[in-house]
């Protein structure tokens, strides 16, 4: 009789509780929040703790372990029922492009100005000397990335880079390749070297902006200058807007580890870590966005208005996507707090920080 009180009777009294909340959790994980009514709603968490309460007696009196390891999965599978919403990949998606990206930018906004700064700053350094001294142009320019353009080349042979050349487009893709992914390398480098104080970042922000500069003046001297940056700058624009955004990430995360401020460095590391890989998760898909531009657009349209037309376009839809989008409707991870540049804190879950040393 007392092993029944203990085993049996003790399962008979709950296990109609335990049933209820495992169809609950059932429908949860099959169809989100959404598939049950109001009452059920309200019914989850109850049941919940019920099996909880459950679990802690049978641990305590020693049940049957069959009856603990069913209560453990189940409290298990009710806990992320309630507590990790479920949602799909599109609104995942959605979210993360319509409000975190565009949010989180804006909170490190004048680290992105000053990655911008840099590089704008190097391409200025880059045109005026290489355009004092064309010998110059080797120190900025790799052999792979002048891909044989060189200060000795003709005006022929440089401006076969901006169009097919009644050929195959094999230089001119060859040529693109390397631009794209020397600068997305220079970007997603740029963000994880932000831990170093943010120094490697501006360097590298600057150098990325020598590099374009100096190929400017190159064509600049052959009078081809405003040709070579309208081919540029049709995928140029989210590509090189795509590395400062990652410079700026790490500048950001360079700049907590400099100035930590009421938190200790290590937890400025981890915080700001974690703000700044999503914004390196969305300069990917700008760099995503750039190859398209310039694996389609830019090689079969050599006309000169159109490729302004999309410059023009481009500078437009970035301003407004980063400056408009994710203000409404926000979420705790889209609240505008003091920039982070700046020494503002994020938003997040974190406990208290602790008094450094």
């Amino acid at each position: 009789m007392a092993f029944r009180l203990k085993s049996f009777e003790f399962r008979a009294e709950r296990e109609a509780a335990w049933q209820e909340l495992e169809e609950l959790v059932r429908r949860v994980e099959k169809s989100g929040l959404g598939a049950l009514q109001a009452e059920q709603l309200h019914r989850l968490p109850t049941l919940y703790r019920g099996v909880l309460s459950s679990l802690s007696v049978a641990r305590a009196i020693s049940l049957d372990k069959n009856v603990i390891a069913y209560l453990e999965g189940l409290s298990a599978r009710a806990y992320f029922a309630i507590y990790c919403r479920k949602r799909d990949l599109g609104a995942t998606m959605w979210t993360f492009l319509g409000r975190t990206f565009p949010a989180s930018v804006r909170r490190i906004r004048w680290a992105l100005f000053l990655a911008l700064g840099l590089m704008m700053l190097g391409t200025i350094a880059g045109y005026v000397l290489v355009d004092n001294d064309p010998e110059r142009y080797y120190s900025f320019v790799s052999e792979d990335m002048a891909n044989g353009r060189t200060p000795e080349s003709s005006k022929e042979e440089l401006a076969s880079v901006l169009t097919d050349g009644g050929g195959d487009g094999s230089d001119l893709a060859a040529f693109a390749s390397f631009l794209f992914t020397h600068n997305a390398r220079i970007g997603l480098v740029c963000f994880a070297l932000g831990f170093v104080a943010g120094v490697p970042v501006m360097l590298m922000l600057f150098i990325n902006g020598a590099v374009l500069g100096a190929m400017a003046a190159l064509y600049a001297a052959h009078g081809m200058g405003f040709e070579f940056l309208a081919w540029v700058f049709p995928h140029g624009v989210t590509e090189l807007l795509a590395v400062a955004v990652c410079g700026a990430a790490g500048l950001s995360v360079g700049y907590g580890l400099v100035f930590p401020g009421r938190f200790r460095r290590l937890d400025n590391l981890a915080i700001r870590g974690r703000h700044a890989a999503s914004i390196a998760v969305g300069a990917v898909l700008m760099f995503f966005i750039a190859a398209l531009i310039e694996g389609f657009f830019r090689q079969i349209v050599h006309d000169t208005d159109a490729r302004v037309i999309v410059i023009v376009v481009s500078v437009i839809a970035w301003f407004s996507y980063f400056y408009f989008a994710g203000r409404r409707g926000h979420s705790v991870h889209d609240i505008d707090e003091p920039d982070l540049l700046l020494g503002g804190a994020l938003p997040s879950a974190e406990p208290a920080p602790r008094a450094r040393a």
